[in-house]
């Protein structure tokens, strides 16, 4: 089954649960994300689960009502396949199942079973599944969804029988062979409705999914993927975690481990069923829900009062948010070495466009190894910018010779967001060249809903991969610069402030040049003439007004 058919049903079945929220009275209501999401989620465990089952033993899968097999097989067989399951694999009962709930539909109480099952499984799977924060605390999986619908028990009942009517309309268990990212239809398509007016304070913006596989493949080419085992990835805003998930995928998941931290509660638990689903399981202790600009939580094991340092980063921090309430408590001499350009003042007004994404990059960049690469999404305006912190980040990239290259990608990469962007490709080991590729004028441009989205073609995605990687300059596309020349020219990282000047020469003798110069004199004063009528006609206009 193709990603596209995946995600038709995926909006379908988004859709389907928005418009039992709206006919309960939750329609854009607060707990209306946390309704949807975690059925969703419970949908997929269960799903995952099943799918499991019926590979671990295949006469489950040929049953008519596998649920009903699995129960009539003796204790000791129960036990054995159970006891087979992986780490990643939720353990639920029968009777926490879709199809079990969904036969006991009309029972009397149906909301109180449906919330005491989803509390039993999130403290079954407690330890696999709970995020911690940053302060220790650990976040349950589910809450009590009836809870939100206000009313009386039958109101609830009819809520959570609606939902269950849509849960049934089809699985996602041929799905889970693949390695995909499970909540990028789901976290795409829910982030456009929930980020009004630029998502508020803690915006979010769904990264695509040609950015997070130029980022994975440059940063892991497929030549080098055997050479690379056993290294740290981690995004210190790694909302769903779409940009580690590709990483894990170029890298191997059994050969790297994640490490996250994010100050919204809904993405960290986005990012860690995505972990559990894409064989990551054994990363969700390092999933970390929390402010990671003023409180990263991440240590160095063998000296807890260092940040620790990872083997790759990748990112695609928020660009613009209010971080007044605790900008002063950065600015501190513990954190000086970290911020090592400046903390970005306070605004007199617009204090929500405070460009916050600064501090991520100087973060980022105290967080990489040595040896470390980091792949950061940035304005294309930081790339040019004359003076600032802007500035200083660059020329600290060159003296240091750790700016690898940079890709401008296409307006309206984002759904969500007409800002332009481009890729910042880090690299702290040894090289004496620098790659800047101007992808502006690739994809197609395309309407959803009321904003404009380009797509780039996988041929487009592999065009800029091939020609970063072999760090190869084309004309009008790519080239190839010395640190000496970046530095020559402010720093600045725009490809095409280092594209060559064409100029174009048209053989023509003096009678045909004479000519051509006649022809545009004529038409100037033709020209002229006409704008002295104009205005005569305008004057004599005026003087005839009269008051009335």
């Amino acid at each position: 089954m193709n990603p596209p058919s995946y995600q038709q049903q995926t909006r379908d079945l988004i859709d389907g649960l928005k418009a039992v929220c709206a006919h309960h009275g939750l329609g854009n209501d607060g707990n209306e994300y946390k309704i949807i999401v975690q059925t969703f989620l419970y949908k997929l465990l269960c799903d995952k689960f099943a799918w499991e089952m019926k590979r671990l033993e295949p006469k489950l899968a040929n049953a008519d009502d596998w649920i009903k097999a699995w129960q009539a097989l003796p204790v000791s067989e129960r036990d054995m396949l159970e006891l087979q399951l992986g780490p990643d694999v939720p353990r639920l009962t029968a009777e926490q199942l879709i199809p079990s709930l969904f036969n006991r539909l009309h029972e009397p109480g149906f909301a109180k079973r449906y919330d005491d099952t989803l509390v039993a499984i999130a403290a079954a799977n407690h330890e696999i599944f709970a995020v911690r924060t940053e302060d220790g605390e650990k976040v349950p999986l589910f809450d009590r969804l009836s809870e939100y619908v206000t009313g009386s028990a039958d109101k609830r009942d009819a809520f959570c029988r609606a939902i269950f009517n849509k849960l049934v309309a089809f699985s996602f268990e041929r799905l889970f062979e693949q390695k995909y990212d499970f909540y990028a239809a789901l976290f795409e398509y829910l982030i456009k409705d929930y980020n009004k007016d630029n998502g508020g304070k803690y915006a979010e913006y769904y990264t695509p999914h040609a950015v997070a596989t130029i980022m994975a493949e440059i940063l892991v080419p497929q030549d080098r993927r055997g050479a690379v085992r056993d290294v740290t990835c981690y995004d210190p805003a790694s909302g769903s975690g779409t940009l580690l998930m590709a990483l894990a995928h170029a890298i191997g998941e059994d050969k790297c481990s994640i490490w996250a931290q994010d100050v919204s509660q809904k993405s960290s638990s986005l990012l860690r069923l995505n972990l559990v689903l894409n064989k990551l399981v054994h990363s969700i202790p390092n999933v970390v829900q929390g402010n990671t600009i003023l409180h990263p939580v991440h240590r160095d094991k063998d000296a807890p009062s260092r940040l620790r340092r990872f083997d790759y980063i990748v990112s695609n921090p928020p660009f613009k948010m209010d971080f007044a309430e605790f900008r002063d408590d950065l600015d501190t001499d513990a954190n000086a070495p970290r911020f090592f350009a400046g903390i970005p003042r306070v605004p007199n007004k617009a204090k929500d466009k405070m460009a916050i994404y600064l501090l991520f990059i100087q973060h980022i960049l105290f967080s990489l190894k040595d040896s470390g690469k980091a792949a950061v999404v940035v304005p294309t305006g930081f790339i040019t910018a004359a003076s600032g912190i802007e500035r200083a980040i660059r020329q600290k990239l060159v003296e240091e010779k750790w700016i690898a290259g940079v890709v401008s990608m296409p307006s309206n990469i984002f759904a969500t967001t007409g800002t332009n962007v481009s890729i910042l490709f880090i690299d702290k080991g040894a090289h004496d060249k620098v790659v800047l590729i101007d992808a502006s004028n690739l994809g197609t441009k395309v309407k959803e809903g009321k904003n404009q989205k380009t797509l780039l073609s996988a041929e487009e995605e592999q065009r800029i991969i091939k020609t970063f990687n072999a760090r190869e300059a084309v004309e009008d596309f790519s080239v190839v610069v010395s640190y000496d020349e970046i530095a020559a020219r402010n720093c600045s990282l725009s490809a095409g402030q280092y594209f060559d000047v064409k100029i174009e020469y048209s053989d023509l003798t003096p009678e045909q040049f004479a000519e051509m110069l006649g022809a545009y004199r004529s038409n100037l004063v033709q020209m002229f003439q006409q704008s002295r009528e104009l205005e005569a006609k305008i004057i004599e206009a005026v003087g005839v007004l009269r008051h009335e």
